[in-house]
Parts: C-alpha cells; structure tokens; sequence
C-alpha cells in the first residue's frame, strides 16, 4: 500500500514536507479540499500529469485544472487577466470556485488538453492549502475519482480505486462540501457557468454589481 498519512486530528508539519518533497520528486498525491479530495502532482511536470490521466483513466481531451496556494501563483498561469476575473478572483478565492483563465505560455499543453485556457481554483482547505505552499508552486488536481464515477470525499469511497497506484495519501476526513466546485469563464464581460457548484452566477453577479 501507498503511504497513507493521517491529518484527521491536525497537520503535522514534517510529514506535510516529506509529502511536498515526494511531489516535488515528480509523485502524486491523493489529499483533501473543501470541496472533494483531489488527485494532484506538480502541474509543471509533464510526467506527474500524465501518470494522473492514466490513474483516473481520464481522456486526454479533458482538461485538468490547477490549484493555488497563495494569489501569486496566477501569475506564473495566466495573461491578460480581466478587471471582472480579478473581481471575483478578490471575492471568492479561497473557495469553491474554478474560474477559466487566458493560459500562460508556462502551463504545458498536456495540463490543458491544448486549449488556450487554465481553469485556476485556491481550495480553501488548510490542508491543501499549507501543502501547495510547500511544494512551491501550482498542483494540477483533478478529483481523486476513476472519470466517470462519483466523486470520492472519504478515504473508504477513494482507496479502492488507487490502492497501491499512488505515492500518498492524506486523509483529512470527510470533505466539507461534498461536490465539485463551480466552474465560471468570463467572455465579453459576461459570466458564464460551465459548471454549477456551491457558488451560483447570482452570488458572482451580486459581488460584481449586475
């Protein structure tokens, strides 16, 4: 079996270095968010990426989208970053929010099934959030889920499907919020869900002032 770490109760911090080093390394870490667990790697390592697709047998032509640690990070992913994306990006990162994003010439192609758009989320989630910090820069992380089956938010619903296939696992119990995040893309000033998560196009309106 993979090596399994328990954050239930607390996170402690030189295990939380051990598994960034493991990422670091070009590894694949299962690990909770608020919204389900993910399955992540270094989203600049083009084999940590591939390994992902082939874990969750994922179609290449899906694109994976990245989590951040701190607002930074979007720099290093995106151009030519709107008025209204930045808006909601002040408004609802950390949180439950994919927003899609002009990609930056850094972001591999595979990342992005060779589309010119990033999906960009800052989980809000300490867990996820002090180990993307640690690795150091973004984490490509979809859900932790065989595509096509639900979305897992507990160790026992997840371990099956990658026991021994991955570097690790943190277990930070039962997720928060239990289904995926929404997804928005802004295009001519306008919201667009292309995903209805927790967050609705009326709290993103409200927050821009339509």
């Amino acid at each position: 079996m993979e090596k399994y770490i328990d954050f239930r109760n607390g996170i402690e911090y030189d295990k939380l270095k051990e598994v960034a080093s493991l990422i670091n390394d070009g590894g694949v870490v299962i690990f909770p968010t608020e919204t389900v667990y993910g399955i992540g790697g270094d989203a600049f390592n083009e084999k940590a990426v591939e390994k992902i697709y082939e874990l969750k047998s994922r179609p290449k032509s899906k694109a994976i989208s990245l989590l951040i640690g701190d607002l930074s990070m979007i720099d290093d992913l995106a151009v030519d970053v709107s008025e209204t994306e930045r808006k909601i990006i002040e408004n609802f990162f950390p949180g439950p929010l994919t927003i899609i994003l002009k990609k930056s010439k850094k972001v591999p192609d595979i990342v992005t099934a060779g589309f010119d758009t990033v999906g960009v989320r800052m989980p809000e989630n300490e867990i996820a959030l002090k180990l993307i910090r640690e690795v150091g820069k973004p984490l490509a992380t979809p859900s932790a889920n065989i595509s096509g089956k639900p979305s897992g938010t507990e160790y026992s619903e997840i371990i099956k499907d990658f026991d021994g296939k991955i570097d690790c696992f943190i277990d930070g119990g039962k997720t928060k919020i239990g289904f995926a995040s929404t997804i928005v893309k802004v295009e001519n000033g306008e919201i667009k869900i292309l995903r209805e998560g927790k967050i609705t196009k009326e709290d993103i309106e409200k927050v821009l002032g339509k």
